[in-house]
């Protein structure tokens, strides 16, 4: 009978290998940035990932497990086990597929596959396909292959075909089963110590990829899942309540209301246009990178720009609702995945609409994707024009109608538009696969040329939407807000999604509106997305209580500072200093002034307890 457990260890061998090629493909493929980092700490990786494959591998045995069970107690003396070879080939061929999606995950978002990418693909595909059309496919479709063919060249060796369990008592035999389903259990749970197995159980290096390649990319998926649909505990408790709100309370307490008032009239049209991967990184001002840009970069030099604001997250969810909602990001979550609650959010536009103004949205792509639709259309958006609101002959992209489409289906709208009008606009241009209905300025050899060309094409349509706009009655009594709905790795490629880099963005306040000794003015304090609403509310006197999170940027007692977050990840920054966390790890990843431990403590202290915070308030809603 012992014999037979062979079986059984075979399968957790072969599934083990399967784990080994998939990390060893994950690492080479991203050696370069493992180019100052020790062989001997790149090889730890295989060591500190052991507990997460087998808690995977444990999870993949639950049904051979049973029937071997049912086979020893039912007496049986030989099983033949072909369907397990079909079991296995079946998981080899889902699993090398979730590890080649995952290597081009990690290239753009920085982080392992996830529940978010896979409802992503599942929900809006087109829009998944278009994504994913920047990954390098001929590197993808070999990998996929070779991963494929030698999975199955190696479960042809090394996985059990015939089962023979000989003769035994059947009272040892059921005391087998009760110390297999033990084991099994221990395995999956990570062992027997307190608390069960996490993703931080495989960090071990100050080095992220590493970290990540360590951890189980398909228990990863199968975890994220789970986390998506818990929305009722709170992972982030790091305070006691009442500490949490004292420290909250220490961030937006002003000495005085105040506010500097820039505008010539606190009732002007608004026209806000949130800018696909608009980094700063792309502006000759704020980035040091010039030609991308140049219209964009005048505009600044004549507008009110805010030159030290972070973006909330890193995908255009998250910056829509931190820009129009002023709610900051959930880290690991998105609220926009869960629309009842989404819809208890306040809005500028429901502001606006409540104070007499005419509301718009424009959105070149499909309105549905990641529910921005649901907040459109529960946020007092009188008018929502998308991708199938435009006839099939306009020009368009595997994501929707090009920049230029947009903008000039907004501006005809708004000649005919009852003024006071708020009207936002969404581009998307700038977003993978980078095409154009043009021929790219900096050409399209690799995918930062390819970035920069939309970039640059972006820019000539607003520049092109706005020499428009001033021939129209409405232009001298509007103020333009542009701000990106995220940061980006391109077109530099020289910070990880923890750099506080990849997160800093502009925001500008332009138009005739703009009283003549602000034009050409900086503001230099830092602030954020979500700070958008407070500030601009503020200009217009309307109130802006129930933003609690948005705080006025032109109040020169506000404190200055932002918070934002990438999966499982937040960063805290000031006029001073900015310190990134990782909450899986439970290590700091970033510090601009390690030295300064007081200043270190204390910007942990403000991310961990912002964090707790917005997520016990997204669960509440």
């Amino acid at each position: 009978m012992f014999k037979s457990l062979i079986f059984l260890i075979r399968f957790y061998i072969f599934w083990l290998l399967f784990f080994f090629v998939d990390r060893l493909m994950f690492l080479l493929i991203y050696h370069k940035k493992l180019a100052m980092v020790p062989l001997s700490e790149t090889m730890a990786t295989f060591y500190h990932a052991i507990l997460l494959d087998l808690s995977m591998t444990a999870y993949l045995a639950i049904i051979p497990l049973v029937a071997y069970i049912y086979w020893l107690l039912s007496g049986r003396k030989v099983v033949e086990l072909k369907w397990i070879s079909t079991y296995n080939k079946v998981l080899i061929v889902l699993f090398s597929i979730i590890s080649v999606i995952n290597f081009n995950i990690y290239r753009e978002w920085g982080s392992k596959v996830n529940a978010k990418a896979i409802g992503f693909a599942i929900s809006t595909p087109n829009e998944a396909m278009a994504s994913s059309a920047s990954s390098p496919i001929g590197l993808s479709l070999s990998l996929l292959v070779l991963m494929i063919v030698l999975s199955l060249f190696i479960q042809r060796w090394v996985v059990s075909r015939k089962l023979n369990f000989g003769s035994s008592s059947i009272w040892l035999r059921a005391l087998v089963s009760v110390l297999l389903i033990g084991l099994s259990f221990i395995l999956i749970r990570g062992g027997l110590r307190g608390s069960p197995i996490t993703q931080s159980m495989a960090y071990f290096s100050k080095e992220q990829l590493l970290n990540q390649a360590a951890v189980n990319t398909e228990w990863n998926l199968l975890r994220s899942s789970l986390s998506e649909r818990m929305a009722r505990n709170n992972p982030y408790v790091y305070f006691e309540p009442k500490k949490a709100d004292q420290l909250l309370k220490g961030l937006y307490t002003t000495e005085k209301d105040s506010t500097i008032q820039i505008l010539k009239t606190n009732r002007p049209n608004v026209v806000f246009v949130i800018i696909e991967s608009f980094t700063a990184d792309l502006t000759q001002t704020l980035g040091n990178e010039s030609g991308i840009t140049p219209h964009f970069d005048t505009l600044m030099h004549k507008g009110v720009l805010f030159d030290k604001i972070y973006a909330s997250g890193n995908r255009t969810d998250k910056g829509i609702i931190a820009s129009l909602a002023g709610f900051p990001t959930l880290a690991s979550g998105s609220v926009v995945k869960w629309p009842e609650k989404m819809q208890k959010l306040p809005a500028l536009s429901q502001s606006f609409h409540k104070n007499g103004y005419n509301t718009s949205f424009y959105y070149g792509g499909e309105s549905e994707f990641d529910n921005y639709k649901a907040f459109i259309l529960s946020h007092d958006y009188q008018k929502l024009i998308d991708r199938n609101s435009f006839k099939g002959g306009e020009l368009q992209s595997t994501w929707g109608k090009y920049d230029e489409v947009v903008f000039g289906r907004q501006l005809k709208d708004l000649n005919a538009e009852k003024q006071p009008f708020f009207s936002t606009l969404l581009t998307l241009s700038n977003h993978e696969p980078y095409t154009l209905p043009g021929k790219p300025k900096f050409g399209n050899s690799d995918n930062v040329a390819k970035f920069k060309s939309t970039a640059y094409y972006t820019d000539s349509c607003i520049n092109a939407y706005l020499n428009q706009a001033k021939k129209q009655s409405w232009y001298k009594n509007t103020l333009f807000v542009f701000v990106a709905d995220h940061g980006h790795g391109l077109p530099k490629q020289a910070y990880e999604i923890y750099a506080p880099e990849r997160y800093h963005i502009p925001l500008l306040f332009y138009g005739e509106v703009i009283k003549d000794e602000f034009r050409g003015r900086k503001f230099s304090n830092v602030g954020s997305q979500v700070d958008i609403a407070a500030t601009l509310l503020a200009q217009l006197q309307i109130p802006a209580k129930e933003f609690v999170w948005s705080k006025n940027m032109l109040n020169p007692y506000t404190k200055p500072f932002a918070y934002f977050t990438w999966d499982n990840g937040m960063g805290f920054i000031d006029n001073q200093q900015c310190v990134t966390f990782d909450n899986v790890g439970k290590m700091v990843l970033f510090n601009s002034n390690p030295k300064d431990k007081v200043k270190t403590s204390e910007l942990l202290d403000h991310a961990k307890s912002y964090l707790q915070k917005v997520y016990q308030q997204f669960i509440e809603l």
